[in-house]
């Protein structure tokens, strides 16, 4: 087991290079690698998940020594075997389908070394065993992601990619000193040594330093982590990203990455601060903040790849409700429903990205647009393509019967479970009833946006024509042949599994829940006996009661009204036919009883989209980049030269006062006093010369200025000298030498 787990992880990295490699002299033998490595990396995967449920792996520690100091540890439960295997599915199909995507594409070696290594980065994230661990292969996968989203060099992609950078690197730096801080407090970066860990130091500490110095490693913690899952306010690199990366790649930055920065969430709230309900209300209002937030932004949107960016930003926002209903209701032992649905939203997630980003790339690599009036009508007459896109609407619309309706029940329930338990005055809460009746219409209204944007995409790809007759014939003319088979299959199979999930929600969804939560409802632990929680077994719930489908109904009437009202009144106008704009009326000639007779008809109303979100409200141009590149290095610089001055004077005020200067009796006109002393020495040998042996042939040499310009000579030459990389070298390699013998004579006295 230890080796598969290595395998997983490592394989992948190693391939890259081979496939790199490869594909210096044969470009299809890469991508058929490439393939290869990802369906055998999915196997294993597979092998793992399989065996999670036959056999007591679960807590399996597979260790490498000596890795910076502290070793990587790995480990396996249920859900690290299930969200591997949904990873190695994702790069199973994004590889398949990268072959027809980049066939026109530059720099497709590098694509594909990339990829590879950041899918042994992602699921070394995801079978970490501690805090170390995990952030290694963090930092790994969002270097190597960083590639993608540069991928085509032009001025957005490298605009957005430094975005994306920015974002990974300060989370990163934030992230590194949250682990530091809770290593200073609890001497542990284990997962299964933190939990309960602030109840646990809160009640042993006498002082309440600890619990708060605690509770400041987590929110830097939370800061890194929430940076890459695209959590509100730091959520500013998805928008940005997804639209100017390739599509394969969109599906994975959307589907898997950002689900790596909600496991680092998860592992937050189920293990450190498992009991704590501040903690818990902190998520959850980050939650709904990043739920509203990535809704209305998808449903302003016109570029089909930002809004289902967007669409991604909001789908995070509604686990990260999930989670934070999961904090709040662990003290009382009915969280199931929110630690089962937030879990189960992140597969559906994952899998509905999948399959909406490829079905976009399928539009992108025919067209070569994203603007919805410029693909509007693509999708006519092609059944094939219609069909994995509407399951994937119908998934993340969570309409009754498709996947994603299962775990926004379960997280809806949670809200209604505990604003009950609220009014009935049966647990206290930092929250209200009534606020938390709010959340619960924010959650339903942001179900029905994610509608609105949702029909606004599919009615304009499938049911609308384009403006220009002359593209939509061009558009219908690629009717079964917009896409190849290997394609097609990888789609098609990607899509199939959304229904199929949501048509048998016990069969599928309930397993996958009772295998995956026990990663979030830790067990064996000391706070067990300060936090009481119920056993880990489910109910079944009866998805499709009257009572659950309330709410699904509830968010599909708000999600049509909004559309109706909103995007076809006020975010469209009339657009030009043809190139021109369209009179109200057309008068045409017809023959009627042998006379001619004048026919006005009322033109059916043409109307185009129109971005109705000002440029102004964007939050990196806003706040971001004028505070990280000119308001900060302007206070900064300020302060330094403040420093700097104030430094000069306290130097000056010493010179004049308590460090008087000293008067030199004379200065010399040229060399040190030495060479001056040696001058006068070889002078007055030189003058006993003269009047001994040279009386004839008196010697005159002004042994000052030779003396002193050999000291400059010698002086520019050592000067030179110890700059030089030889001579640097040159003393490593003494010193080196020096170290290396003292080592050996102290091993053998």
């Amino acid at each position: 087991m230890s080796i598969l787990i290595c395998s997983i992880v490592f394989l992948p990295m190693a391939a890259a290079l081979i496939d790199y490699i490869i594909g210096q002299f044969q470009k299809d033998a890469r991508s058929y690698f490439a393939d290869i490595v990802t369906g055998v990396i999915f196997v294993c995967t597979l092998y793992l998940f399989l065996q999670i449920q036959t056999q007591d792996t679960s807590g399996t520690l597979f260790e490498i020594p000596y890795i910076c100091g502290m070793g990587l540890h790995f480990t396996l439960d249920g859900f690290r075997a299930l969200y591997c295997m949904v990873a190695a599915f994702m790069w199973f199909m994004s590889t398949l389908f990268s072959k027809e995507y980049l066939a026109h594409y530059r720099n497709r070696n590098r694509y594909y070394l990339f990829l590879l290594l950041t899918l042994g980065a992602t699921e070394g994230v995801f079978l970490s065993a501690d805090f170390f661990t995990t952030f290694i292969f963090f930092e790994i996968m969002s270097f190597t992601s960083y590639v993608w989203v540069a991928h085509d060099e032009n001025k957005e992609a490298l605009r957005a990619a430094a975005t994306y950078l920015a974002v990974a690197v300060i989370g990163g730096l934030v992230m590194l000193m949250g682990i530091f801080l809770l290593y200073d407090v609890t001497g542990s970066l284990f997962f299964d040594d933190l939990t309960g860990a602030y109840t646990i130091y809160g009640m042993l500490s006498s002082r309440h330093t600890t619990p708060i110095q605690l509770r400041i490693a987590g929110l830097c913690l939370l800061f890194g982590f929430g940076a890459k899952a695209g959590a509100f306010p730091l959520h500013i690199w998805l928008p940005k990203a997804h639209p100017v990366a390739p599509a394969p790649a969109s599906a994975l930055l959307s589907g898997i990455l950002t689900k790596a920065g909600m496991y680092g969430i998860l592992i937050l709230t189920a293990y450190i601060f498992l009991g704590d309900t501040a903690w818990g209300c902190l998520i959850l209002i980050a939650g709904v903040c990043t739920m509203v937030v990535g809704a209305v932004l998808a449903l302003f949107s016109i570029d089909l790849k930002r809004t289902l960016a967007c669409s991604s930003v909001s789908q995070i926002g509604f686990i990260l409700v999930g989670v934070g209903m999961s904090g709040l209701l662990t003290s009382e032992g009915d969280n199931l429903l929110a630690v089962r649905g937030s879990m189960l939203h992140m597969v559906n997630h994952s899998l509905i990205k999948l399959a909406l980003f490829m079905a976009a790339g399928v539009v992108y690599m025919n067209v070569h647009k994203l603007d919805l009036n410029a693909i509007r009508g693509f999708g006519r007459n092609k059944p094939m393509l219609n069909y994995i896109f509407l399951m994937g609407a119908l998934g993340i619309g969570g309409v009754p019967l498709w996947n994603g309706y299962i775990s926004k029940t379960l997280i809806h329930e949670s809200i209604v479970e505990y604003t009950e338990l609220l009014r009935d005055g049966q647990i206290p809460g930092i929250l209200s009833a009534g606020t938390l009746h709010a959340i619960e219409w924010t959650f339903l209204i942001s179900g029905g946006l994610t509608v609105a944007y949702m029909t606004k995409l599919y009615v304009a790809l499938f049911v609308e024509k384009n403006t220009d007759a002359k593209v939509q014939a061009d558009y219908d003319a690629l009717k079964g042949k917009y896409m190849n088979k290997i394609s097609a299959a990888a789609l098609t199979v990607s899509a199939t599994l959304l229904p199929i999930m949501g048509f048998l929600p016990h069969v599928v969804m309930d397993r996958l829940a009772d295998i995956g939560q026990g990663f979030m409802l830790p067990e064996d632990s000391i706070v067990r006996m300060l936090v009481p929680i119920q056993e880990a077994v489910a109910e079944p719930v009866a998805y499709f009661s009257l009572t659950n489908l309330q709410g699904a109904l509830i968010s599909l009437v708000i999600g049509l009204c909004v559309y109706l009202i909103i995007v076809r009144l006020w975010m469209m106008k009339p657009a030009p036919i043809n190139g021109k704009m369209s009179d109200n009326y057309d008068v045409t000639n017809r023959s009627v009883a042998g006379s001619s007779v004048f026919v006005v008809r009322k033109k059916k109303a043409v109307r185009e989209y129109v971005n109705r979100w000002h440029q102004y409200l964007d939050l990196e141009n806003l706040i971001y980049r004028p505070i990280l590149l000119k308001i900060l290095p302007f206070l900064f610089g300020v302060i330094c030269r403040i420093l700097d001055s104030l430094v000069d004077g306290i130097v000056v005020f010493l010179r004049k006062t308590v460090y008087r200067d000293s008067k030199l009796p004379h200065e010399l006109p040229e060399g040190t006093p030495v060479t001056h002393m040696l001058a006068c020495i070889a002078s007055f040998f030189q003058t006993l010369g003269n009047r001994i042996f040279f009386r004839k042939d008196r010697k005159e040499t002004d042994f000052d200025h030779k003396f002193a310009m050999m000291y400059e000579e010698w002086s520019e030459n050592n000067t030179l000298i110890a700059r030089s990389m030889s001579f640097g070298l040159l003393l490593f390699c003494v010193g080196l030498i020096v170290m290396i013998g003292y080592l050996f004579v102290m091993d053998v006295f």
